[in-house]
């Protein structure tokens, strides 16, 4: 059980480079979800907004200009210069999400940017930043996902950052909350498959679920789920290279369904 945790939790990990090119724009300019902080000001019905002021709204502009080179780096695999980015830009962005919460666009902008840097450390094996990155961006994910439902990508990340979640928190010896975490990987993970029933990304991330569960919820048939899909999705060589491992020792000597 140990080892095929130990590879589930590492999941997430490789999946971060290439799904960024879903979660972020074209990385020779900012994308559209980071707009000038200089946008209208905030609707009657969110009295606890404020617009930035000229200093912030300096800082936000310089923000975007960073996470830009930040992109730029990060997919010249210089994840030391995109980290080092992303980290001076973050104070900015959050600043703007923290002056008006209605705004979309802004936590759409953080979401991703918490994201990359995640990617970025998560490729200099740092995971202590990982999940911080993550613990944080899971509300904005969640807030971009129930805007865009729709959107099969921010699912697939949604779900993949809960996954890891779930992982810390199965390393921590907790159980419950790791379950609570894979139970909405997986609720998400199973729409887009449904969705979108030949996408191996998809499958891998429901997979990725499908593994971390039948580890802590009492539901009958995860693990013979888990493997059933994995040997199928070992045959047709759609399966990644993360997940793998894990299904071949689930249906080793002692983990074999019949």
């Amino acid at each position: 059980m140990a080892s095929t945790f130990r590879n589930t939790a590492l999941t997430l990990v490789s999946m971060l480079a290439a799904p960024l090119a879903l979660a972020q724009q074209t990385p020779d300019a900012a994308p559209p979800e980071a707009p000038s902080a200089e946008a209208a000001p905030a609707a009657a019905e969110t009295p606890v907004a404020r617009e930035l002021t000229p200093a912030e709204i300096a800082a936000f502009n310089k923000a975007v200009t960073d996470f830009t080179a930040g992109q730029a780096a990060q997919q010249k695999g210089d994840n030391a210069g995109a980290v080092a980015k992303y980290d001076a830009a973050m104070p900015a962005i959050r600043t703007a999400v923290e002056a008006d919460p209605s705004k979309g666009d802004n936590v759409n902008f953080l979401a991703n940017a918490l994201y990359a840097d995640a990617a970025a450390y998560g490729a200099l094996g740092q995971m202590d930043k990982v999940i911080a990155l993550y613990g944080e961006s899971l509300p904005h994910w969640r807030k971009v996902v129930e805007a865009k439902p729709a959107d099969a990508a921010g699912r697939n990340i949604l779900a993949g950052i809960l996954i890891q979640m779930g992982n810390q928190e199965l390393r921590d010896h907790d159980r419950g909350a790791a379950d609570t975490y894979y139970e909405e990987a997986l609720t998400l993970a199973r729409q887009t498959v449904t969705d979108q029933p030949g996408d191996a990304v998809s499958r891998n991330v429901l997979l990725s679920a499908l593994i971390g569960a039948s580890q802590t919820s009492t539901e009958e048939g995860l693990r013979d789920e888990a493997i059933t899909m994995g040997k199928a999705m070992m045959a047709d060589g759609t399966i990644d290279a993360m997940n793998k491992p894990s299904i071949e020792t689930m249906t080793g000597p002692a983990g074999t369904v019949g």
